[in-house]
């Protein structure tokens, strides 16, 4: 038998070739196609860089304008996956509805490899499938889709119920465009996988949304509100954290797989966060707690370079905007399902992902 050299977690295994993007976790850097990302985070929408991740470049205002009328003239929900997301019971978890919804869309012309078509149509309807959803948890009425309101603003308004103000819009704006796109994560890795097969791109989709609904992978802004609130006060800041250290436990928000350095991407959501929610307390309290954090972790693990990541802020900017922790990760799939679909798009070129496992049972005799 063939022995293998086994890396856990494909740490460090290069699988494939991408222009899409530059994750490097030495330096702190991320790049989506030749542009950094915190740049289009601050200037560019949320369309702008959807266009750049399918298209290859940010679009003139006529490719703009295209674009964002193709999205909005997609949102809206066919009968059938809207029973069908009523017929789920109210204690089934958003991600497993998303989950299950998009698993019923059927895209036009079914084809391989997938078409911008049939990307755009996918894309347009996660909002309303995670709004339809919210509405009926809330007792009331879904909203239909407005064509006259962007993806992000229109996002906000069937959940809210009323026009979005610009801050709130810019400011979410900034989190989808940040994680709309992060190099192989497990949910990009998934989308790929099942791209490689020739399946179909809601497969491949479906196959990401299952991934990402892990708690390792998608969980973690939601929790980082629970760490805050269950800190209550700036007093209480340093015990509890090293209360949790000493548990050998993590603090969530703090760390990631990949960067060394900070987050690039908690550095340009701080940006917003602080313009968004500059005189609220409970972003004063976040900011003691990331002070205390990064101050014990240096204690407890010298020489780790743990800082915050892009969670921790995300939490800050989605909770000064009014979702509720049940929404982070859904959000999250709003944007994602875009780096995903630039991937499966990569994917279709390729050969097949078949890694190899090394057997550690028993021969037969």
């Amino acid at each position: 038998m063939a022995d293998f050299i086994v890396s856990p977690g494909l740490e460090n295994v290069v699988v494939a070739e991408t222009d899409l993007s530059l994750v490097d976790g030495q330096n702190g850097v991320l790049v989506y196609r030749n542009h950094w990302a915190r740049d289009l985070a601050i200037h560019h929408t949320f369309e702008e860089v959807a266009h750049l991740l399918w298209y290859g470049h940010l679009p003139n205002a006529e490719e703009l304008k295209a674009l964002v009328e193709a999205l909005a003239a997609q949102r809206e929900l066919p009968a059938h996956i809207q029973s069908l997301i009523d017929s789920i019971p109210a204690d089934v978890d958003m991600m497993s509805v998303l989950r299950t919804a998009v698993s019923a869309i059927n895209v036009s012309g079914e084809s391989f490899p997938p078409t911008l078509q049939q990307i755009i149509e996918v894309t347009a309807k996660l909002p309303t499938i995670i709004a339809h959803r919210y509405a009926r948890l809330n007792n009331r009425e879904p909203l239909a889709p407005r064509t006259d309101l962007t993806h992000t603003a229109n996002y906000l308004y069937m959940l809210k119920g009323e026009q979005p103000t610009a801050a709130h819009v810019r400011a979410l704006d900034a989190y989808l465009i940040l994680t709309q796109e992060h190099g192989l994560n497990a949910s990009t890795f998934a989308a790929r996988v099942v791209a490689s097969t020739q399946s179909d791109l809601v497969s491949s989709v479906t196959a990401a949304i299952g991934a990402l609904k892990g708690p390792r992978h998608g969980g973690a802004p939601s929790e980082v509100t629970e760490m805050i609130e269950a800190i209550g006060t700036k007093e209480n800041a340093e015990p509890w954290m090293r209360k949790r250290l000493e548990g050998g436990n993590v603090l969530m928000g703090f760390g990631h797989r990949v960067y060394r350095t900070r987050d690039p991407r908690a550095t340009a959501l701080s940006v917003v966060a602080q313009e968004l929610a500059k005189d609220d307390p409970w972003f004063d309290l976040a900011l003691h707690v990331e002070n205390t954090g990064l101050k014990l972790l240096q204690e407890f693990k010298p020489g780790r370079q743990l800082n915050v990541n892009v969670e921790f802020y995300a939490a800050i900017v989605m909770r000064s905007i009014g979702l509720p922790d049940s929404l982070f990760t859904p959000t999250f799939a709003v944007s994602r399902t875009v780096g995903w679909c630039a991937h499966i798009l990569e994917a279709a070129q390729m050969r097949i992902i078949r890694p190899q496992s090394n057997y550690t049972g028993i021969m037969p005799e």
